[in-house]
């Protein structure tokens, strides 16, 4: 496979309920998951974009969090519903998503 122009990770932490971190996974991240692998299912995006579930990525309280590479953007708090803005935006277009980027003290 050729390296893709972008890889989008979506954290699936999982913790125990009432932990202090919090989680991704409590926060509908497997949602957010399925939604980005039905988009690149129906926009056929798979050669060129790559997309995994990973462990924690760092900001728990603000999750589900988005990665996106090469360049780096974390989006926090994202939906479902947020996916194809994503997709459409920053991964095909290259314009981050400002509204859904997570702050600079966070990221």
């Amino acid at each position: 496979m050729p390296r893709p122009k972008r890889h989008i990770f979506v954290c699936g932490q999982s913790r125990p309920e009432g932990h202090p971190r919090g989680s991704c996974a409590s926060v509908n991240a497997a949602d957010v998951m399925d939604a980005f692998l039905a988009a690149f299912q129906e926009r056929d995006l798979w050669g060129t974009y790559k997309v995994s579930s990973s462990g924690c990525i760092g900001p728990c309280f603000s999750g589900p969090s988005v990665l996106v590479y090469p360049e780096g953007v974390m989006y926090a708090k994202v939906r479902a519903e947020d996916v194809g803005e994503i997709i459409d935006k920053h991964i095909v277009g290259g314009e981050v998503v400002d509204r859904l980027q997570a702050p600079a003290d966070v990221w």
